[in-house]
């Protein structure tokens, strides 16, 4: 138990180590009020810390979600990448719309597509992008995993958020289907020659992999 707790300690203190400022603090209270879980800052530090490591100039976003992880994206990005995000919930996506536009983002770098991300995936180009968020229905995760693979130029990175889920992952005795689809994608990665992957331990989860 004391040693739960002091990773607990540990992990509050890194979730807190790059704070969030009022844009971004505006758009989880737009995720709070219309029932969408956002990425936790952790993470939204992680994604934008590989945005710039990969200079990216073109990110897909699969669950735009009120905008945080995106913003996040945005800030990691170069100045002239473009952020393509997919969502089925138009309403959600005016809420990323508004922070996008406080934070001063051209509307020409946030390319929002409202629908079912297996049918604006295919759409995409091959081999276009550098970096791809895979954030949306749990069932759907090994399906979002193919359509990255093909979406990756070779170096590009795919970030998997809720790779934990809760802490259900890990635990056997979990096998409701969202559990059971994010766990054969974790396991299933590290098996994918296609991938080098690893499991961060910020936020809810965070499998990285990069494209061979």
């Amino acid at each position: 138990m004391r040693a739960l707790t002091a990773f607990r300690a540990s992990w509050d203190f890194s979730e807190a180590y790059v704070p969030e400022d009022d844009v971004l603090a505006d758009a989880r209270s737009r995720a709070e009020e219309v029932g969408c879980t956002a990425v936790l800052p952790g993470t939204g530090a992680a994604l934008r810390l590989l945005a710039a490591l990969l200079d990216a100039r073109h990110v897909v976003e699969i669950g735009t979600g009120t905008g945080v992880s995106g913003l996040w994206l945005l800030r990691g990005m170069r100045a002239d990448g473009v952020l393509t995000s997919v969502d089925v919930e138009a309403e959600h996506q005016r809420h990323a719309r508004e922070v996008f536009a406080a934070e001063g983002v051209a509307p020409s770098r946030a390319r929002l597509i409202t629908g079912r991300a297996l049918e604006v995936l295919p759409r995409l180009a091959d081999g276009a992008y550098d970096l791809v968020l895979v954030d949306g229905d749990k069932p759907e995760y090994p399906e979002y995993v193919e359509q990255a693979a093909r979406l990756l130029r070779p170096g590009g990175v795919m970030a998997i958020d809720n790779s934990l889920w809760h802490d259900k992952v890990a635990d056997p005795a979990q096998r409701d289907p969202d559990t059971i689809a994010i766990r054969g994608v974790v396991a299933g990665l590290r098996e994918d020659e296609r991938f080098l992957p690893a499991l961060l331990p910020v936020g809810d989860g965070l499998l990285t992999a990069v494209r061979r």
